[in-house]
């Protein structure tokens, strides 16, 4: 008796207790977010608005793409500093090479991240896992191998990439220090990264890339100016580089363990995937792995041209292509905010919810591109003096973004589709719309352009270009959403 009368409650806890019980009713059934961790996923990924659910995705990553954008112009501004050009070229040659580490954390990135995000969809979390172990280990074999690779043939590598007597040394030390040994460390930290986003994770994955960021920001000048003597700045960078590159794979390989996320987690115990899983994982991935190179070729062809010219169009051209970054660092970070929920619910086979999700993102980066457009146009002249302040260089830098600017809009509407298809696990239609563009179109018109208007068809290229491509991409999509039940009227 007792014990009954111990275990009645007071009326003011019961009353208490009963408010509590009403207010978690209500919640449920206004659709509030669940507190459990795997609830408030499934919730995000399936139920809540997707104007919501985006910005929950995307703005975690579109911060952490501004802060890369923001520490990749702190690199070159402060080995700027020393004034010393054949340093400044020793960095720019390793940046073909860097590249390689990213399609290579694309592989394992975009091709395990959007098919962990599609398995999740369809409910299938035992085969998921197995993708989230191989694509980290993966990843940390694959960048062992080019780590290795590098450091075999970095001689005749630097000079294929047109090393001289006295940039070779400087060139040697960066890629030391970045590729050599922080290869491993680099690769893992991307392809980490994708993974927590595409299981929903966006916040703590843009944290964690920021907070690398902004630590190579502080260590950068600390390292090159302070802590090493002068003539070893290079070595300098590249050792906060590969520090920090190094903190952020570590507080990711932290992260995951304490999250105890039931996708992510590194034992290969369970098997691996199986030959479908490993076909889908390459499908995605190898397409993905391509865009840094083409990238890279267009921006290769683009400077040759711009060279024949005048050294002063090389050196605006240069400077444009780092001002114009920002509206592209955005549309990339809203695309891999929209990638997780668009490939989960494609296999979840809620097609309105992933239709909406591509709409939303579209529009809101057809808002933002229209609105860098007016920055770009308005301010063309302060933006490119932020880089140097030569006036035969500030003049003709300031024509070409404004130029360039122009293909904002028609640039950003030429990749989403590529993220898209991606998504969905359609390689073939990532792969077409990425060598339609850099191949087929970008490249050629580049060469056209330049022998009908000189270095001004070049900077025109990119708005001619990519306006096509954004037409034929969007072709493409209609056709295959056309097929595909409840959605022949999407657009």
């Amino acid at each position: 008796m007792d014990n009954r009368i111990n275990r009645i409650k007071p009326d003011k806890e019961v009353n208490r207790d009963w408010q509590e019980t009403v207010s978690t009713i209500s919640a449920v059934q206004e659709g509030a977010v669940p507190e459990n961790g795997e609830e408030k996923n499934k919730y995000l990924f399936e139920k809540m608005p997707v104007p919501q659910a985006l910005a929950a995705m995307a703005v975690p990553t579109v911060i952490s793409q501004l802060i890369v954008l923001i520490y990749n112009m702190a690199d070159t501004f402060y080995i700027g500093r020393t004034n010393n050009p054949y340093m400044v070229a020793g960095a720019a040659l390793i940046l073909p090479i860097f590249n390689v580490c990213i399609a290579f954390s694309s592989i394992a990135g975009a091709g395990g991240g959007t098919l962990i995000a599609r398995l999740m969809g369809a409910g299938q979390t035992e085969k998921a896992r197995r993708v989230a172990s191989f694509s980290i280990w993966f990843s940390v074999f694959t960048a062992l191998f080019f780590a290795i690779m590098t450091a075999l043939f970095m001689r005749p590598l630097l000079t294929f990439l047109g090393a001289s007597a006295q940039t070779f040394e400087y060139a040697r030390q960066y890629c030391s220090c970045v590729i050599m040994v922080g290869a491993v460390p680099t690769i893992t930290a991307m392809t980490m990264g994708n993974l927590l986003r595409n299981v929903g994770c966006s916040k703590q994955a843009g944290f964690f890339i920021s907070l690398g960021g902004i630590l190579n920001i502080i260590l950068d000048p600390i390292f090159m100016f302070v802590l090493l003597p002068p003539g070893h700045e290079i070595l300098g960078a590249g050792i906060a580089t590969t520090l920090c590159n190094t903190i952020t794979c570590m507080n990711f390989l932290f992260l995951i363990k304490r999250l105890h996320n039931p996708i992510l987690h590194f034992s290969l115990r369970e098997g691996l995937p199986d030959l479908s899983l490993l076909a889908s994982f390459f499908g995605v991935g190898l397409p993905a792995a391509m865009g840094p190179f083409l990238f890279d070729l267009d921006y290769i062809v683009l400077d040759r041209l711009m060279a024949s010219h005048s050294d002063i169009a090389l050196a605006a051209i240069g400077i444009v292509l780092k001002a114009e970054r920002l509206p592209l660092n955005v549309g990339i970070g809203l695309c891999l905010g929209m990638v997780p929920l668009a490939a989960y619910n494609y296999s979840a086979g809620n097609l309105p919810r992933m239709r909406d999700v591509l709409h939303t993102t579209r529009t809101v980066g057809l808002v933002f591109c229209m609105g860098s457009i007016a920055l770009y146009e308005l301010f063309a002249p302060f933006l490119v003096r932020i880089f140097i302040s030569d006036p035969p260089t500030v003049a003709l830098g300031t024509d070409f973004l404004r130029m360039r600017a122009l293909a904002t809009v028609m640039m950003f509407l030429s990749f989403i589709y590529v993220y898209f298809f991606q998504a969905l696990g359609k390689g073939k239609q990532a792969t077409i719309l990425v060598v339609m563009r850099w191949l087929v179109i970008n490249i050629p018109m580049l060469f056209i352009l330049d022998g009908l208007f000189g270095m001004y068809g070049c900077a025109w290229s990119q708005l001619v270009s990519d306006t096509i491509v954004a037409f034929l991409s969007w072709l493409i999509y209609r056709h295959y959403t056309r097929k595909l039940p409840g959605l022949s009227e999407a657009v």
